[in-house]
This record gives structure tokens, C-alpha cells and sequence, in this order.
């Protein structure tokens, strides 16, 4: 795993945006790279920095495919709040990425049945893809990855979920009142996640600091959803000074960020 601490929450955008189109070019094999998608303030940064990628020609997503992290199960997906309809506005319409090519779990059919079935479906059609080659991640504040809520099992896969309480109070400011939110979601599995080619999590803020001080240096434990990245071959985390506050090994991290081309190679 990786550690990148950015000086400001731009140039955690920067950082993450340089690492996700790295791993794109090292990763992609297929027609058009894969890209998982999460939604949330954190990686809003990271996609406009794509968006300049794009702009200034460094990156073309016409050709990609999308598949996002979770969605709510009871709203349409065309209600505003749906995740379907934020990655439309916050990440189709920034770096181009077709409407069509963008893949969501559905949270909507006639029973719990036909949901868990297209949950199941919903990882069949990731691995028809060719697989997600990198998968831009956030953090709950209580250590969720998408919406794995604390007890996830650390091999599951896409699935029916309960959103833990603080998860809810934490996206009411969303709806007209906690009373709208709802109360499960489809998510991608930790074991879904962790089939990604490189992970990207970004994190900004003194309130994210517990999560990601656990995550990158607690044990590898259901009780943080995210410490499984310490399992994953190409896990990369960028923070900023306020997220990254309670990290032990804060002076390792800065070393080891250091290009390679100073390395010493000299024979002693």
C-alpha cells in the first residue's frame, strides 16, 4: 500500500487523479478501461482533475466502461438522490464518460429475491467487462468502503445491505429528513473490491482521520470494512493533513512517496 499526503484538498485531487490514470495505463488490456466508480465529497476533486486530463488530451474516457460502487434500494433511479443520477451529473457529464457505459446496482424490482439475483448478476457482468481495472474509493467516517458497514464480511460479495445509523445521519443532509433515507443498499462486496486492478481511496478531512488511521494501520478486521486495501497488490491512499493526522508512520510515508529516480543504486 501506498500513503500520499497532499498539502491541500487540490492537490490531493491532483495526486489521485495522476494515480488513477497510471493505473489505467498499466492495468487496462481491453477495448476501453474500466473504471469503478464512487460517489460522496471526496472524490468530486479527483474527477474534475480528470476532466482536465481530458480536456488537455492525457486521457479519453468515450470508450470506458463505468460500474459504480452502491446504490439505495426503494428510490428510482431517477430520483435525484440516486447514485445512478449523482454519477450522471458529477462524473458522465465531467470527463465524458457515456451515459450508457455506466453500470449501477439495482435497487428497485418486486422483491428481495430479484434484487440479491441481480446483485448477483451485477458481479457477473463486472467480470464480463474484463474486470474493473481501477476502482476510485471513498471512506466512511465509521471505516465503510462503499457501503460495507462495519461487521462486512472481508471476502463478500455484491449484496443487500443496512445502512448503519451514522451512515444514515450522515447522508440526510441529502433528503428532506432522516425519515427519507434509505434504510438498504446493493453495494459491491469487499471481495468484489478487492478484484480490482489498483484501488484509489481518497480521504479529506479531521473527520475522516480515525477511519483512515485504522484502515492503514489498525488490524485487518470487519470492524474496519476498509483495512482490507493492506490485503490488495496496488492499493493507493491519498489524504490530505487533516485526514492523515493520526498516522503513526506519517515520516515512512513521505519517504517512501519519493520518486524512484533518487534512489541510490551505488554498489557499497
Amino acid at each position: 500500500m501506498r500513503v500520499l499526503i497532499g498539502s491541500s484538498p487540490e492537490e490531493v485531487a491532483k495526486i489521485a487523479s495522476d494515480n488513477v490514470l497510471a493505473g489505467l495505463a498499466h492495468h487496462s488490456a481491453g477495448a476501453g478501461p474500466v473504471l469503478g466508480l464512487a460517489t460522496g465529497s471526496s472524490p468530486l476533486g479527483l474527477y474534475r482533475e480528470l476532466s482536465r486530463a481530458v480536456q488537455e488530451g492525457r486521457a479519453d474516457f468515450s470508450r470506458a466502461q463505468g460500474f459504480a460502487l452502491d446504490e439505495y434500494i426503494g428510490i428510482p433511479d431517477t430520483h435525484e438522490q440516486s447514485y445512478r443520477q449523482t454519477l450522471l451529473n458529477e462524473v458522465c457529464d465531467v470527463i465524458g464518460l457515456p451515459a450508457d457505459s455506466l453500470h449501477v446496482p439495482q435497487g428497485m424490482a418486486a422483491s428481495v429475491e430479484a434484487i440479491e439475483a441481480a446483485a448477483r448478476a451485477y458481479d457477473a457482468s463486472i467480470a464480463q467487462a474484463g474486470g474493473i481495472d481501477v476502482q476510485i474509493l471513498g471512506i466512511g467516517s465509521n471505516g465503510h468502503l462503499g457501503f460495507n458497514e462495519p461487521g462486512s464480511a472481508l471476502r463478500s460479495r455484491t449484496r443487500i445491505k443496512r445502512l448503519a445509523a451514522n451512515t444514515r445521519e450522515d447522508n440526510a443532509r441529502f433528503f428532506d429528513g432522516i425519515e427519507h433515507v434509505p434504510t438498504h443498499c446493493v453495494t459491491q462486496g469487499l471481495g468484489t473490491i478487492l478484484d480490482a486492478g489498483r484501488l484509489v481511496l481518497v480521504a479529506v478531512g479531521s473527520g475522516k482521520a480515525d477511519a483512515i488511521a485504522a484502515a492503514v494501520e489498525g488490524p485487518i478486521s470487519a470492524s474496519c470494512p476498509a483495512s482490507v486495501l493492506q490485503l490488495h497488490q496496488d492499493a493507493v491512499v491519498v489524504v490530505d493533513e487533516a485526514a492523515a493526522k493520526g498516522l503513526k508512520l506519517r515520516d515512512y510515508y513521505d519517504d517512501a512517496a519519493e520518486d524512484l529516480t533518487v534512489l541510490d543504486l551505488t554498489v557499497r
